[in-house]
């Protein structure tokens, strides 16, 4: 009917079957950002915010998300990730922090939804550790830069 995977030809919303594909090696990456005033990007990088370290933290938390992803994406299926790294760096030029995962599994589905998640949590949990001095703090273009492996192939954006 509509040609997305998770609707049926009712249009209903289902899981999609993985069960006869292949096991392959998937790997997916994305990013974000944290944009802020150059004093709450000084405070965070000087390790001065009073919840403590917001780099390490939101680290953690990255990685937590993407291993729950399934608990809080409708429709995903729970998999054995391999591997889930995030990195975030202070970038001046927005001023903020740039917020990166890369997720890995051999498995029978993708793992772009765990890399967004991944840095979605991220940089939500930067927000939420330096809010108290600055309330204006955005989030932003969460996209995905990567995906390689499974019946499609790689993509890479811009």
């Amino acid at each position: 009917m509509t040609g997305l995977t998770h609707l049926d030809e009712t249009g209903a919303a289902h899981m999609v079957d993985v069960g006869d594909k292949a096991t392959t090696a998937r790997t997916a990456t994305a990013a974000g950002e944290v944009s802020m005033r150059t004093e709450t990007l000084d405070m965070i990088r000087n390790g001065l915010a009073k919840k403590g370290d917001v780099i390490a933290t939101a680290r953690i938390a990255g990685i937590m998300a993407a291993k729950r992803t399934s608990e809080l994406i409708p429709l995903c299926h729970p998999i054995a990730l391999t591997s889930v790294n995030v990195d975030i760096v202070a970038d001046d030029a927005l001023p903020g922090l740039t917020v990166t995962a890369t997720c890995k599994v051999a498995g029978q589905t993708g793992v772009e939804m765990e890399a967004l998640t991944a840095v979605s949590v991220a940089c939500l949990t930067i927000y939420d550790m330096a809010k108290a001095v600055d309330r204006g703090m955005k989030i932003g273009c969460i996209r995905l830069i990567h995906k390689a492996g499974g019946k499609s192939g790689d993509w890479r954006g811009d």
